[in-house]
């Protein structure tokens, strides 16, 4: 494989796992450290230490808190929140750690703009189907989407360790879905603003 094409392998690998911190914060960085500590994944210079047992035990213990908070009333929306800018580090992080063939001075904009870019999005998107589910159920389907955010996390990080390129392709669809959606929704705000009060009596 030639240097180019590593380059991008990794930009698309970074990219994939910042976009699954969108879903989650704490697990994509949890199983990124996990491939690394076994050897699965290379990572930057200065990263070394995502894969040590202090760091494995810190992401994971977050990691467990994350996912159980997400299925208590009202605590998911408030980590909505609160976990907005977390997710911007989550991804920049993520995502700088993976690109070993970039130099800090190309590595880092591109970490800070596109990882956590995309994981900004990506939450935003989630964040949006949230917000819809608990006003047309009442908050009963948080639940389903609480686990389908969890299986996005774990699933979007391991494709993205195991084909990269592919991985990238599927966050290109991905948001181009939640864009799609926020759009329609926005529209449908809009629409229901200008909509004629009903008449009284």
């Amino acid at each position: 494989m030639d240097a180019s094409w590593s380059t991008f392998a990794g930009i698309a690998l970074g990219i994939g796992l910042a976009a699954a911190t969108g879903f989650r914060v704490f697990l994509p960085l949890l199983i990124a450290a996990v491939a690394a500590r076994f050897g699965h994944l290379p990572l930057s210079e200065h990263f070394g230490w995502l894969a040590s047992t202090p760091a494995l035990a810190m992401l994971g213990t977050a990691a467990a808190l994350e996912v159980l908070a997400y299925y208590v009333p009202g605590v998911d929306h408030a980590l909505d929140i609160v976990a907005g800018p977390a997710t911007l580090v989550a991804g920049a992080v993520a995502s700088a750690a993976v690109m070993t063939d970039l130099p800090p001075g190309i590595l880092w904009p591109v970490a800070i703009i596109g990882g956590g870019g995309i994981a900004g999005l990506t939450k935003g998107g989630t964040a949006l189907v949230r917000a819809k589910s608990g006003l047309m159920t009442g908050g009963l389907a948080n639940p389903a989407v609480s686990t389908v955010e969890t299986l996005g996390a774990t699933g979007l990080a391991l494709f993205a360790i195991a084909m990269p390129l592919l991985a990238w392709l599927a966050v290109v669809l991905l948001l181009a879905w939640i864009v799609r959606r926020t759009g329609r929704f926005l529209s449908g705000r809009r629409r229901a603003a200008r909509a004629p009060a009903p008449p009284l009596g």
